[in-house]
Formats: C-alpha cells, structure tokens, sequence
C-alpha cells in the first residue's frame, strides 16, 4: 500500500533510519556517463509498439509491453488462440560498469526506498530517470521477454534477449483504465484484459495470495471541515491488476528456466500456518467477509480492496505473507531444496527480474536468465557478488518494511490527533490478553485498543491517543 501525502513532511523518518537522501557528485558524473556495454549486441526491437504503464509522475519506467493476438493480429482478436506478449525491461545491467563505484552503492542501497513525499532512490536520476529509464520517443538498451500464452492463461514457450526498443507512450493507470471503459484503449495493450483474466484463471495463479493493496492518500481539509487532514482510499483499478499479472508472468518465467537450468537467484515466500490463516478467518469475518469454501486466495480475488473493509482485509492478509527471501543456488554456497524454494503467493517458481531500476536483485537475476538463454555461463561478477546481493535484499528488505509502517503511523497519528476522545465504530480483528487489533472504518486505520473486546465482532471504542512524534494511535475498549 502507498501513500500520498505531499503535505506532511517525511524526512524526520528518513533521518531516522539513516537513508541515503543524496548521492555524491562523483556517483552523479558516473551515472550520467553510463554507456550501453552491449550496444553491438543487440536485436533492433524498435518497430514494436511498446508503452509503459506508470503513476503519472513516475519517470523510473522499468517496463515497457505489447500484446497481439497469436496470429498477429491487433486489438479486436477474441484471444481463441492466445497471445504474444513481448515485455521490455529496463537493461540496467548493461549500463552498469561491474566493480564501478556506481554499482557498489547500489549494493549497499539495495532498493528504492518509498517515502510519501520523496522516494530515496536507488540510482541517480541522471541513470534511473534518463538513460536507462524508458521514456517514450527515445531509443533505450532493454531486455526483451518475448512469450506466448495460450488462451488458458498458461506459457506455451517463451525466451529473452537483449534489444534496443523505442516506446511509444507513456501511459498512466487512471487513464488506461477510463480507455478500458470506454472501448479506446491503446492497440498496444487492447488485450490486456483478457489477457490479464486468463492469466488469474490459470492453473498456478488460481488460489494464489495475491495481494491489491489501494493506495491512500492524505488530503487537507477545504475550510469549514473539521481536523486538518483526512485520509482517503484511491480507487484500485482493473488495469492495474491486469499489468501486475504481465510482471508476474514474467517472473514466473524467470523461476522456470532458472530451476530447470540448476542455477538462479529465486524470490521465495513459504506458505501460509494454520494458525496464521485461522487469524486471518477470524478478521474476515469481522469485516463481514465469509471464505467458506473457497481458498484464501479465492477470496482475496472476490473483494473490492477500493472499500475501507476491502483495504482492511487486504492489509490484513500480509500476515499470510511472512518470510519471503532470497535464495540463491547453482553459484557455489550450500544445497538448495528446490521443491521448497517457491513463492506462495505466486503460486509456483519466482525470481525478481522486471524492476532493475527500483530493486537490486532484478540486475542480477536478469543476468542469470540471459546466461541460460544464450546457453552460456552466468558471468563471474554477478557470481563473486550474488551473496552481497543477498545480504543487501534482506537488509533493505526489513529497512523499507519499517520505513513503510514509520510512514503509515506517522500519517494516521496526525489525520487522527484532533479526534482524541471521540468514539468510533470498529471491526475487532484479533484479541487476546494483551488488548487488540482493530479496523476504523472512517479513516481507515488498522491500531491498537485496549481491552479484549470479543474478536470477529462490531463495536465501539474510544480513540485516546493519536501522538504524530511517537507515531502512535490507541484506541480503548469499553468506549466512555
């Protein structure tokens, strides 16, 4: 889940978790000198109309996609006989010199660190949001996934290469999904959502965790409303889920050839205890959502994650979520068990490889699946590196996991802190000795009460505390 919050200022936090906020000039001169190290390596894939998918102020554009249907044809193809889909990303590797000083901090970064107000980036702007970015109208070093799914949703074949590609556009969520509706979207992305439907329906996506969590923002109240600020969920849009499904798609790939190949860099997540998915019912049903028969997965699929209730159980299912890592194997290190190294909320086989510019392991992973292609070895440098990469992911990994609750306690604290002593309809989730967690509906905030209010149930609490510089809020049980 992102926030928007432009009116608060984050950098309390940033200093707090010690963030690189700037990079030196020297990384600045490096970055803006980058040079495509396999410029005479590559396929020429600028006759393809690729387009990119972004919030509209992003300029860190990874990915760039086109779809057809199987036969070549164009936007008004049923799908009968599946579709080619070629997905270009960002070729960061080419760009970055091994044993640079550009790359050493990258290591140390490790990922781009999403801060409301300003993200702390991975890379200099003058690489991650110029050169190696894909901006429309400009001839970029990319990696090319070039795949064929049947009309079940399922991967026929697939490879990769490296191509120079040209985008034609830069598209943005809440437009492509006003084009959805009105029957114009662009022909470069006409099938997505069909495509993007098969893809959820097919056999290792079905009863996948697959989380949608909605951004939220924080607005400032007009004059005559009372407190200063308020917290409003943005709509989550189909098109959004359908181009999720196309980088999941690809990393699933990417898990494939790599297991088959005995050699990878795979993102992994164990499944869900029962206990972890007994607390998980316990909060559906406080939200008034029954799973019944159906799996978690399932569910999580049905739900509108626009409603506050939705937003919730969302959130709430992180839970199930626990765990998820990194493993590296076929580079040296110990013995991997490859039939435990998945990803339960993909469903099967995963590695990280379609954001490069935000995320570390992407380079690498990369690396390794263009070594199988080309039926080559993996590179010496991403092998001497792969456990720095490792080391750097789970660190950082765990950083922007804090940072992101520092930020969403910080933002809930101050929208709540003129409500202090009013009561509040709530959802109870868990309960147990030591107070419970609850859901307010208006904001939406997940927190903490005192009491042990019965779980799964409705009631009423009172907000007593809402403190922006301890970055808490606290709700007690029975209300006053």
């Amino acid at each position: 889940m992102k926030i928007f919050a432009a009116e608060l200022d984050f950098r309390a936090i940033a200093r707090e978790f010690k963030l690189p906020e700037t990079f030196s000039p020297e990384l600045h001169q490096q970055a803006a000198a980058a040079k495509d190290r396999y410029a005479e390596e590559r396929r020429d894939a600028r006759d393809v109309e690729f387009v990119t998918i972004d919030p509209p102020s992003s300029m860190d554009l990874d990915q760039a996609v086109h779809i057809e249907a199987a036969d070549g044809s164009g936007g008004d193809a049923s799908g009968a006989g599946g579709w080619h889909v070629r997905y270009a990303i960002a070729d960061v590797g080419a760009v970055i010199e091994p044993g640079s000083e550009l790359e050493a901090e990258s290591i140390r970064r490790g990922q781009t660190m999403y801060l409301p107000d300003d993200p702390v980036r991975l890379h200099p702007a003058e690489l991650s949001e110029g050169t190696a970015s894909l901006l429309p109208d400009q001839d970029r070093p990319a990696v090319v996934w070039d795949m064929h799914v049947n009309a079940d949703g399922e991967v026929s074949e697939f490879t990769l290469y490296r191509a120079i590609v040209r985008s034609r556009a830069k598209l943005n969520y809440e437009g492509v999904e006003a084009d959805r509706l009105a029957g114009t979207l662009h022909p470069s992305i006409a099938l997505l959502p069909e495509l993007g439907e098969a893809r959820q329906q097919s056999d290792l996506r079905r009863d996948a965790i697959n989380l949608r969590l909605p951004s939220v923002s924080v607005k400032k109240n007009t004059e005559g409303e009372e407190g200063e600020y308020r917290l409003d969920i943005e709509p989550r849009q189909l098109m959004n889920d359908y181009n999720a499904e196309i980088s999941l798609l690809t990393g699933m790939c990417a898990g494939q050839m790599m297991v088959e190949a005995g050699v990878g860099l795979l993102r992994t997540l164990p499944n869900a205890s029962p206990k972890d998915i007994a607390k998980f019912d316990s909060a559906a049903k406080a939200l008034g959502f029954a799973r019944g028969e159906k799996s978690v997965g399932q569910l999580l699929a049905e739900i509108d994650a626009s409603t506050p209730q939705g937003m919730a159980l969302m959130r709430d299912a992180q839970g199930l979520l626990r765990g998820a890592g990194y493993v590296a194997f076929g580079m040296g290190g110990e013995d991997v068990d490859l039939s435990k190294a998945v990803h339960a909320g993909i469903g099967g086989h995963y590695a990280h490889v379609t954001a490069p510019l935000r995320r570390l392991a992407d380079r690498f992973a990369t690396e390794i699946c263009l070594a199988i292609a080309a039926k080559q070895p993996v590179p010496g440098w991403v092998q001497e590196r792969v456990s720095e990469v490792l080391e750097s992911m789970k660190r950082t990994t765990q950083l922007a996991n804090q940072v992101d609750r520092a930020a969403l306690r910080l933002t809930e604290a101050v929208v709540l802190q003129p409500w202090v002593g009013q009561n509040f309809h709530a959802a109870v989730l868990h309960s147990g000795e030591n107070g419970a967690n609850i859901f307010v509906s208006q904001p939406p905030v997940i927190a903490e009460c005192q009491g042990q209010p019965e779980e799964g149930t409705q009631t009423v609490v009172t907000l007593i505390a809402a403190d922006p510089v301890q970055r808490k809020v606290t709700f007690a049980w029975p209300a006053d």
